[in-house]
């Protein structure tokens, strides 16, 4: 694939060597690898945040996509998938809100003051919608 001999050529009546790698098709590849990681990384992420949601009989889903808010049972808390620090929660959740519902998805083992402290957040930046995610429970 790398390498050809052409045909005799017509005026030497010799064969040459042809020595060029053809680099499209690698440049092809690489690129669709790149486009391919770029996709999975944010299912990646997301998928090693580990919380145990507490379980509702009246849990429904959201109507709109709401900006999803996670604190882990060990207290680490993330918007989407990036992790921020407590001391960053209202400068990072006032850019990121941007007039979205707000979801809070808590380990149901985490202390209710960090949830409190969450919410005291959401309504300084006059967050109107705000919800906490719960998981449906058989009839």
């Amino acid at each position: 694939m790398a390498f050809s001999l052409p045909a005799t050529s017509r005026r030497h009546g010799r064969r040459h060597l042809m020595t060029e790698i053809n680099m499209i098709p690698l440049i092809d590849v690489a690129l669709v690898l790149v486009i391919i990681f770029m996709v999975i990384t944010p299912f990646l992420l997301r998928s090693q945040i580990q919380v145990n949601i507490p379980k509702s009989l009246a849990a429904s889903q959201a109507p709109e996509t709401p900006l999803e808010i996670t604190v882990t049972k060990s207290g680490h808390v993330f918007i989407g998938a990036r992790e921020i620090k407590w001391p960053d929660l209202e400068r990072e959740l006032a850019v990121a809100s941007k007039g979205k519902m707000l979801l809070i998805q808590a380990d149901k083992n985490i202390a209710l003051d960090k949830i409190v402290r969450i919410m005291d957040v959401a309504r300084r930046l006059k967050i109107s919608k705000l919800g906490i995610a719960a998981t449906p429970t058989g009839s």
